[in-house]
């Protein structure tokens, strides 16, 4: 628990704290559940626990519009209910990090009605405001995360007030002195109170160009990007990932560092094409100690995809930068649904994807339920609460098919998640694969999980090493290395629907797993789809 440099190769279990469990039967997860089920989360091995905004909040976004920097809004509990999942949390072993949400807060903090009243009170400058153009139009061509204008109107002041993500969630000005040393204060009290790191939502976003200059077309857009969206149309050069944000993060490392021991940080970089990037800049030179963005949060699923993706953050990242790597979030698909078509066997798909996952080059976010395997629910547009999938219905279905609670007990109404009825409905196809129906089952994906991360734990060189990349095929083998001053281990996976051989004078010691039982034999390995070796090298 003192290991300053412990956040370098963690494994970060991500806890969405509506979704956990609900210990009061109204249906919403809270903190209480946390502390019921961190017995589960600990039995998985994992570093550290990363749980979800639970402060004071109207939800018009699910939590991420906070009115309240400093407390935990009634619906998850209190402040002593958070002191209490630090304390669990602590006596099992795991870190505890929380998300901050720095760039922007609610149109409902106290701070934004006092802004908006008026041009001269005394927080008039804590927040993005531009007098219209000529024709009253907004001052620049930004476009929302969540689609429309990035401006919008305010009467009282007649001027327009900037928001990256819904009009309720006005940006600070981060130009502001005041602004800047007003969230340090608020990381401080949450250090105080024990956390051991912060996950820093979209944490490129702080800063917009303070002359307002227009963004210029898209020329790269994806082309799953959906076209009902506007923000996809544009090269997001002006409202975000300003040079000045690297100074601030500097800011946040000096305020995390004079605690002892150290404590971490992990950024969610929203950059488009530019993503790895961002991720090198932002993770080196005393700033944030790692990050993640959305490179392997998408349809990618090919070695050469992967391969790509790492070598290019090493590239950029030039030996001094860290990752932060994930396949599944609060804000993407399952990844179990996004790659479904690439296996016959879900379960072997949940396995190879969990062992690559952990044997990349960084540390790893791993999200609730992703150790049981499950996959996106398909829900209803009248069962909907993510404005995302309410406006963009049904190209975009939003957020919500990924954030339906925890199937615990198949038996139980809603699979033990609550009493009461849940926020968003448990489907029958996570109530099959509830966490009482696993525990313990030989061959479960929730056991795999356990038996990886046991067997990580104790490989120094898939913790922390360095990667080396051997071969990426079109037939779907991928095979890299990991090494260390204390040792080498070959990771080979078979991400195709065929059988693979790779063939090589040093195939190692064959580091056995369940449910990975190849051996090679003369120099030659064979894998079938969806298997994977590991061999000690030295």
């Amino acid at each position: 628990m003192t290991d300053p440099d412990w956040w370098r190769g963690a494994v970060i279990y991500q806890i969405y704290p509506r979704s956990f469990q609900d210990s009061s039967g109204n249906g919403v997860g809270d903190l209480k559940g946390i502390v019921d089920r961190l017995d589960h989360v600990a039995s998985l091995g994992v570093d550290a626990i990363w749980i979800s905004p639970f402060f004071t909040s109207p939800m018009a976004d699910m939590g991420y519009d906070i009115s309240d920097f400093r407390d935990v809004d009634p619906i998850f509990g209190t402040l002593a209910d958070f002191d209490a999942v630090i304390e669990k949390a602590h006596a099992l072993g795991l870190k505890v990090m929380i998300d901050q949400v720095l760039s922007h807060c609610s149109d409902q903090h106290p701070f934004f009605v006092e802004s908006r009243a008026s041009k001269d009170n005394a927080k008039a400058d804590w927040f993005v405001w531009s007098d219209p153009k000529p024709d009253g139009s907004p001052p620049s061509n930004w476009q929302a995360v969540f689609g429309g204008p990035s401006w919008t109107w305010e009467p009282k002041r007649r001027q327009y007030y900037m928001h990256n993500f819904l009009s309720e969630q006005p940006l600070f000005n981060f130009h502001n002195p005041e602004v800047q040393k007003w969230h340090l204060d608020n990381l401080r009290f949450w250090l105080d109170r024990g956390v051991d790191g912060f996950r820093f939502d979209s944490v490129n976003y702080h800063f917009h160009n303070a002359e307002l200059t227009d963004n210029p077309p898209c020329t790269t857009r994806a082309p799953e990007a959906p076209l009902g969206n506007t923000y996809g149309w544009q090269q997001h050069d002006n409202d975000k990932s300003q040079p000045e944000n690297l100074a601030f993060l500097q800011k946040v490392r000096s305020v995390l560092d004079s605690y002892d021991p150290p404590r971490a940080t992990v950024g969610e970089i929203g950059d488009g094409d530019r993503g790895l990037a961002t991720m090198a800049a932002y993770t080196r030179d005393a700033r944030l100690n790692m990050a993640y963005s959305f490179e392997l949060l998408g349809p990618g699923f090919t070695p050469d995809f992967f391969k790509k993706a790492l070598e290019q953050f090493e590239t950029h990242s030039e030996g001094q930068s860290w990752a932060c790597w994930a396949f599944s979030n609060h804000d993407v698909p399952r990844h179990a649904s996004r790659w479904e078509d690439k296996a016959e066997d879900n379960n072997a798909l949940a396995k190879v994807s969990a062992a690559l996952l952990l044997s990349l080059k960084g540390s790893v976010c791993l999200y609730q339920g992703e150790e049981l395997g499950l996959p996106q629910v398909e829900l209803a547009y009248e069962e909907l609460t993510d404005p995302v999938g309410l406006t963009f219905w049904p190209e975009d279905k939003g957020r919500d098919g990924c954030r339906t609670p925890m199937p615990w007990t198949k038996s139980a109404a809603h699979a033990g998640f609550s009493t009461g009825e849940p926020w968003l409905p448990v489907k029958s196809s996570h109530v099959a694969l509830a966490a009482d129906t696993q525990d313990g089952q030989s061959g479960s994906v929730l056991e795999f999980y356990r038996a990886f991360l046991h067997f990580r734990a104790k490989q120094s060189a898939l913790v922390k090493g360095d990667i080396a990349f051997v071969t990426a095929e079109e037939n779907g083998l991928l095979v890299f290395k990991r090494m260390d001053s204390d040792s080498t281990v070959l990771c080979a996976f078979n991400l195709g629907e065929s059988d693979v051989e790779f063939a090589s004078d040093d195939l190692g010691e064959a580091l056995k797993l369940s449910g990975f039982d190849s051996v090679p034999q003369n120099g030659v390995l064979h894998l079938a789809p969806m298997q994977a070796y590991f061999g000690r090298l030295a």
